[in-house]
């Protein structure tokens, strides 16, 4: 009687989440569930030293089949990208300069300024690009080195085209904060460690304001993403299609 009387009492234990909900928790952190626009305010730092800036504005949108989002890029600074295009729809990523009003297919994996690729500027949910599978529980210290307890999952790409093989990735236990990631290639090669810090409320939420990208072979070369002008709003279906690039007008 005692035993099922503390057995009432107490409850069920509350379950563990798996490592895939985890991650999923951790992706709605760093996105809104409706379309938004943001500023992407890049900055690379060579030895200290600021050597490059561009300043994107992006509009994104999830795809009601897939969950995946679907963004447009416009470049604002500096003035001789300004008005330039960048479309990720599904998995297709596109290029347009209004110059000689041509588009063309880029990678994700092709870097846009120091150590950011294209596919870091746009918005990605990762659950539905990678397997998560948990490797433990860690104290990791985050971008403001502050001690966090994290989940450590490690992310095996589902499909060849994403932008990197496997990530490593620390969660906060707490809040499903994501802390710290690291990016492999195939070969197993270190690409870059990101520290996602400043979290800032932006949209209903506790999101990182800041990314910063360290270079996995030079630690001295970085690059530094800012977020600002968070906002909820429309983004038609229109604007997310290759052929709309060239009449695409600012508002």
């Amino acid at each position: 009687m005692l035993l099922l009387c503390l057995g009432i009492c107490l409850g069920p234990a509350q379950a563990t989440p798996s490592a895939q909900e985890i991650l999923a928790a951790s992706d709605a952190v760093r996105n809104p569930d409706y379309p938004f626009g943001l500023t992407n305010t890049l900055i690379e730092y060579r030895n200290g030293k600021q050597t490059d800036t561009s300043t994107l504005a992006i509009y994104s949108k999830a795809d009601k089949s897939s969950s995946q989002f679907r963004s447009l890029v416009r470049f604002v600074q500096p003035a001789r990208d300004a008005n330039k295009l960048m479309l990720y729809s599904g998995k297709d990523l596109w290029f347009y300069d209004p110059a000689n009003k041509a588009s063309i297919r880029l990678s994700p994996q092709q870097r846009l300024l120091g150590q950011a690729s294209n596919g870091d500027v746009v918005t990605v949910n990762l659950a539905k690009d990678y397997q998560a599978t948990q490797a433990g529980e860690e104290e990791m210290q985050d971008g403001e080195r502050k001690l966090r307890h994290c989940y450590k999952l490690t992310l095996a790409a589902l499909t060849p085209d994403v932008s990197y093989h496997h990530i490593e990735i620390w969660i906060d236990t707490s809040n499903n904060q994501p802390i710290k990631a690291r990016f492999y290639a195939e070969s197993g090669k270190l690409l870059k460690t990101a520290y996602f810090r400043h979290y800032q409320k932006q949209l209903g939420q506790e999101r990182p304001t800041e990314t910063v990208i360290i270079d996995g072979l030079d630690p001295n070369w970085v690059t530094v993403m800012r977020f600002s002008d968070w906002v909820k709003r429309d983004v038609p279906d229109v604007w997310l299609q290759r052929d709309y690039l060239p009449r695409f007008k600012p508002e």
